[in-house]
Order: C-alpha cells, then sequence, then structure tokens
C-alpha cells in the first residue's frame, strides 16, 4: 500500500474519537507527512500505533507522540528542543511545523546520536541539529528556547531545562516516578498543565546510559537496590542477629 494513505490512515485513527490524540490541524498535518518508516527497523509495522525498540531505548508509539506535539504546540518559526531525542521522529514533526532550522535535539547515548542524524537526513530533515549530550544541561549555546520537550521522566522540571526557556516559553515532560503525569511547565519553573498519565523511562545522566563503557549506577540504582534489600530481611537473613546470644 502507499505509504502516504498509510500515514492519512495512522492519522485518520488517531483522531477518532476513540483516541482523540491529534486535535490541531498543525499537528495532523505534519503527522501525514513525516515518513515514520524512516525511522523504525520494521517498516511494516511503521505506520501501526504502536511502541517499538531500537538500539536499546523506546521508538515512542505515533499516539504517544502525538500527545507530546500537542501537549509542546510548536509554532512556525519557534525555537525548539528536543530532550532524548532518540530516533528523531518527533524531532522530524517538530521541524514540519516549526522548520528544521529551527529545532535542535541532544541525546546521551552517541549511538542514538548518529542514528537520529541518519534517519532525519533520510527523511528531509537534515537541518535538525542533533548533539550528544546530557540532557540535564540541555543546549545552552542555542537558548533560549519557545519549547523544550523532555522525553524522558524526571521527578521534578530539571533547573537548567527550565533556565533556557524564553520568557513565555514551555517545557513538556513527565513528571514524576512511579505515577507520571504529563506536564507543561512555564519558564518560571511552575507546571500550568496536566494531559494526563504517562510511562516514561527516567531521565539518564553522564554513565547511565546503555552504551556507556560501565554504566553508573551506583547513586540511584544500587544504593536503592541496596537499601530495599536491608529493610526486606527477615529472620537468620539478618547479618547483625547475634545467633550465639540466644
Amino acid at each position: 500500500m502507499d505509504r502516504t494513505v498509510l500515514r492519512d490512515d495512522m492519522v485518520d485513527g488517531l483522531e477518532y474519537e476513540a483516541k482523540g490524540c491529534v486535535r490541531s490541524d498543525a499537528v495532523s498535518l505534519a503527522m501525514r507527512t513525516v515518513p515514520r518508516h524512516e525511522f523504525v527497523d520494521d517498516e511494516a509495522s511503521a505506520y501501526a500505533d504502536r511502541t517499538l525498540e531500537r538500539f536499546g531505548t523506546r521508538v515512542l508509539s505515533p499516539s504517544t507522540a502525538a500527545r507530546l506535539l500537542e501537549a509542546l504546540s510548536p509554532e512556525p518559526g519557534d525555537l525548539v528542543l528536543v530532550v532524548g531525542v532518540g530516533v528523531g521522529y518527533t524531532a522530524a514533526v517538530a521541524a514540519e511545523i516549526a522548520g528544521q532550522e529551527t529545532v535542535q535535539g541532544v541525546d546521551i547515548a552517541r549511538r542514538l546520536v548518529y542514528e537520529a542524524r541518519d534517519n532525519l537526513d533520510r527523511a528531509g530533515y537534515g537541518g535538525v541539529l542533533v548533539d550528544r549530550r546530557d540532557g540535564t544541561d540541555g543546549l545552552p549555546e542555542y537558548a533560549p528556547y519557545d519549547r523544550i520537550l523532555l522525553e524522558a521522566a524526571a521527578v521534578d522540571p530539571p533547573r537548567a531545562l527550565v533556565r533556557q526557556l524564553a520568557p513565555g516559553g514551555r517545557l513538556v515532560m513527565p513528571l514524576g516516578a512511579t505515577e507520571q503525569s504529563l506536564v507543561a511547565v512555564d519558564d518560571s519553573g511552575r507546571v500550568t498543565d496536566r494531559f494526563g498519565p504517562v510511562a516514561f523511562a527516567p531521565m539518564l545522566v553522564e554513565g547511565e546510559q546503555a552504551d556507556a563503557v560501565e554504566r553508573n549506577r551506583t547513586v540511584r540504582e544500587d544504593r536503592e537496590f541496596a537499601r530495599r534489600t536491608t529493610h526486606g530481611r527477615r529472620g537468620w537473613e539478618q547479618d547483625w542477629i547475634d545467633w550465639d546470644a540466644h
């Protein structure tokens, strides 16, 4: 089947009342234009509303990407930063709306940076700049941004990203740990809108990415595991019990 027809069918389904993920003409037209098959391995599934995997990262389903972009609400000429750019699809849709020369993306995984660059170039959005950065630092060289999209969860809006918002700018991100909500944050760091529950992987910092030589799990993962293990011990598992005294 013609890919244009497949894209139209995909967006028609996302606009349907049962999903209602696509509400604006801008997002609808952009998603009908961007060739999603250039960003995934399995072309047969490119226009199905499902999550895929690529290089250890989640390729967002079209409905999730639509929710993010509708919440972000970019406009033509907006300077947009996508943090956790992954394979580059959401950056391409943002570029279709705002203009590819005004969209930048960063990712902590070097392999994904190369992948996103290649995908964007093949899809016709080679003007989008993608750099390898720790997402918590953003991309201050190009700030201030009218729109920032964070495609990873954090318990608080990252301060550096908030500081890189232009006056009246908007940061969209999954907020929370176990229970997450998609929110919009203004340039003061205040949550202004909530768009319902989501489930995203936590934001990684330097050393935690999958392609690191040795993943630095000490601070957040190993410490938490040790705490849970200690408090979870019972009876003979407690190494501090002096059995000889009983």
